[in-house]
């Protein structure tokens, strides 16, 4: 098994990525298990800020690191919460508090207007200075719901509706929210290409 560092504490991408890369003979480790220091993230788009997170993983901890940087895009709010999605309502801002204060900030947009899209972007980093990083790119269209709505994921999952299924992010089960996500589109792509790299 490679071990690979991931450049998050949060447990629920830890998860996400985990179970899908297990099976490709990767061994995913957050990168708290190595005490590894936080890093400003002070890129303007989600490509900057994950190579900044995997870059820093990387040369802290001396192996191959991934950084995911998300976050979600309202167009009647001209693309916020955007690179700031996990930061939206403050610093210290709980998954509660950003849904609120995105809901509230369109109270009043009626339904037909409230789309939106999640981001993903995946790097992948053999080491920290390595020129030549993995980039890839999933994107997941729906809309945002008047207020939350099912139990599961994290984030803004609770408040993003999937049309096609007729339910909220929060209620889809997690086989088909892997498959659907924003998260899950860019990971495919990574299994992919870290499969060539090991060819």
């Amino acid at each position: 098994m490679t071990t690979i560092v991931l450049a998050t504490g949060n447990q629920g991408k830890v998860k996400e990525l985990a179970a899908l890369l297990n099976d490709q003979g990767f061994e995913i480790k957050p990168q708290n298990t190595f005490n590894v220091s936080d890093v400003a993230e002070t890129g303007t788009t989600f490509v900057e800020n994950a190579i900044i997170k995997a870059r820093h993983a990387a040369k802290e901890t001396g192996l191959p690191a991934i950084a995911d940087d998300s976050g979600l895009e309202v167009d009647a709010l001209q693309g916020a919460p955007g690179v700031y999605s996990a930061r939206f309502a403050g610093e210290d801002a709980t998954d509660a508090d950003n849904n609120k204060k995105l809901l509230s900030a369109l109270n009043g947009v009626k339904p037909s207007e409230r789309t939106a899209r999640f981001h993903c972007v995946l790097v992948y980093m053999q080491h920290a200075q390595d020129p030549t990083p993995i980039i890839c790119h999933g994107v997941w269209h729906g809309s945002i719901l008047t207020r939350p709505q099912g139990e599961q994921g994290f984030g803004y999952d609770p408040i993003f509706w999937v049309a096609e299924h007729n339910m909220s992010s929060a209620e889809l089960p997690r086989t088909l929210k892997n498959q659907l996500s924003h998260r899950g589109k860019a990971l495919s792509q990574l299994v992919e290409k870290l499969a060539q790299l090991s060819k």
